[in-house]
């Protein structure tokens, strides 16, 4: 899977809407696979990225149902919720290490970096977590789970800087290549589900699969 991310130099601030510039003229990529066995609850997850110049932003839209979000703050269990994931190597050597950034509905993310599933884990300090800018069309906490079908969304802005202390970064520019996944879950939902963007092919539930990420193409 293949990616393109353009560069649109705008404010955060002023791209807050899905159907609004600047992120209605980027194309959205799909998670259409999923891990498991095919979930009865399967839903529309779609994202769109760009880079403005010194940090990558990222926006998520989910057409859901079963929707909870019960983490109480940032590097808390997000995964159990409602949940968006992106995990990615900030260049294409796998082997060197990625971060995962998982967002619930509600804007609460979970944020480490780890060479491989379970090791070297560093854990972001949560002071390092507020300088990343987001929002979410849900309030922090939704509970009871809503059962009817709604769409919501989540979007942030995570500046370069702050993967700087933890591997190498290759700046984004014209050909520049980042390996990534992009994921859905809801792991203790009524409906548990895992979707990917890009394939992960296993017999069980497992998004630490660096080897499976796609890649990302900046313009």
């Amino acid at each position: 899977m293949k990616y393109r991310v353009k560069t649109i130099k705008t404010l955060f601030s002023e791209a807050g809407n899905w159907d609004k510039a600047p992120w209605n003229t980027i194309s959205p990529l799909v998670l259409n696979h999923h891990m498991g066995p095919l979930p009865d609850h399967f839903p529309r997850t779609e994202a769109r990225l760009f880079f403005d110049g010194q940090a990558v932003c990222v926006m998520f839209r989910v057409e859901d149902r079963y929707v909870r979000a019960l983490a109480g703050h940032d590097q808390d269990k997000v995964f159990e919720d409602s949940c968006v994931e992106f995990f990615f190597v900030p260049g294409t050597e796998v082997s060197k290490g990625y971060f995962n950034l998982e967002m619930n509905c509600g804007g609460l993310l979970l944020f480490h970096f780890q060479t491989a599933r379970g090791k070297n884990r560093v854990i972001i300090p949560e002071e390092e977590c507020q300088k990343i800018s987001r929002r979410s069309s849900l309030p922090p906490l939704v509970d009871p789970e809503i059962q009817e079908p709604l769409t919501w969304t989540v979007s942030y802005r995570l500046p370069l800087h702050l993967l700087d202390p933890y591997t190498r970064v290759t700046p984004p520019g014209p050909g520049v290549q980042w390996r990534a996944n992009f994921y859905k879950c809801g792991d203790k939902t009524s409906h548990p589900h895992w979707l990917t963007w890009s394939a992960v092919d296993l017999p069980r539930p497992d998004f630490h699969r660096p080897e499976f990420f796609g890649t990302l193409e900046f313009d």
